[in-house]
């Protein structure tokens, strides 16, 4: 049996009534602060249309005793209780899940709640994606090292990560541009080379990098833009969520014939915007 001693800083917040017995261990209690933040997450999931399985602060997040919450420990529960429950198998995309630091991609206010099942703000109204959602589409893909992936919405660079982790090349459009520095600068300090940002309209997609194993969008179209793909390869996959408030992720297969649709789930994504907004007004 693993016996824990007790600090100074935890026998304080016994004594000041700041600690309750939780576990088989004294555990600090949340602040106020701490509640709303998880709250707001649950809210969030909410109006996203996610189905939350559990939002709240992981054990070891003591933000007023200013420790280190345990990452590596935090994903391996992310892996084990959001997503290999719900059916993904591939173990590459498990293993990038298990690596990637996600909380590096989180803005410092939701760090904490970085592991949680549910999607969190990024800044710009964009979010970073539930965990679940970045595995499945990664999955979806089916694409491995040395394949060459375009990824419409690069947002915090977290699925650009997870993807490069998977030992795939990705190129990656974001159209706002504070975003796009902004992960290009998480994903240049974490050292993930295999990862190319570029700032634009991703509606074009990236022609002198095509033809690609994989396309994968996280932004919502109404209908597919037809750069897209034409730059998938024939035999590869796009991985796209479709619709106005009512979406669909939808897998499209490139074929010698046209294209092969196939509905996954629903989801909730924010819309793609840009020149597909111009031309559904023509």
């Amino acid at each position: 049996m693993r016996t824990t001693s007790r600090s100074d800083h935890d026998h304080r917040l016994i004594l000041r009534g700041q600690a309750r017995w939780t576990r088989g261990a004294w555990q600090p209690m949340r602040s106020a602060h701490e509640t709303a933040r998880t709250a707001l997450c649950v809210i969030l999931a909410a109006a996203l249309g996610v189905t939350v399985v559990g939002c709240e602060q992981a054990n070891g997040q003591d933000a007023g005793g200013g420790r280190e919450p345990d990452w590596t420990d935090l994903r391996e529960r992310m892996v084990r209780q959001q997503i290999e429950t719900r059916g993904v198998k591939d173990p590459a995309v498990l293993a990038a899940m298990r690596s990637v630091p996600r909380h590096r991609f989180v803005p410092d206010d939701y760090r904490e709640a970085s592991y949680n099942d549910s999607p969190l703000p990024i800044g710009e109204g964009q979010t970073i994606s539930q965990p679940y959602i970045v595995a499945l589409m990664s999955e979806l893909l089916e694409v491995g090292p040395g394949d060459r992936v375009l990824e419409i919405g690069t947002g915090s660079g977290y699925q650009a990560a997870v993807l490069a982790a998977m030992g795939v090349e990705v190129y990656s459009v974001e159209i706002r541009p504070r975003l796009c520095e902004r992960a290009e600068a998480v994903l240049d300090g974490l050292g993930y080379d295999k990862v190319h940002v570029r700032c634009g309209d991703g509606y074009g997609g990236w022609p002198e990098a095509s033809p690609f194993a994989g396309v994968i969008v996280t932004a919502a179209p109404e209908r597919i833009p037809q750069p897209l793909i034409d730059q998938l390869a024939v035999g590869a996959r796009m991985v796209i969520p479709l619709g106005d408030f009512y979406q669909q992720l939808m897998v499209i297969k490139k074929t010698d014939s046209g294209v092969e649709e196939r509905s996954v789930i629903p989801v909730r994504f924010v819309p793609m915007t840009g020149e597909i907004e111009r031309q559904d007004e023509e």
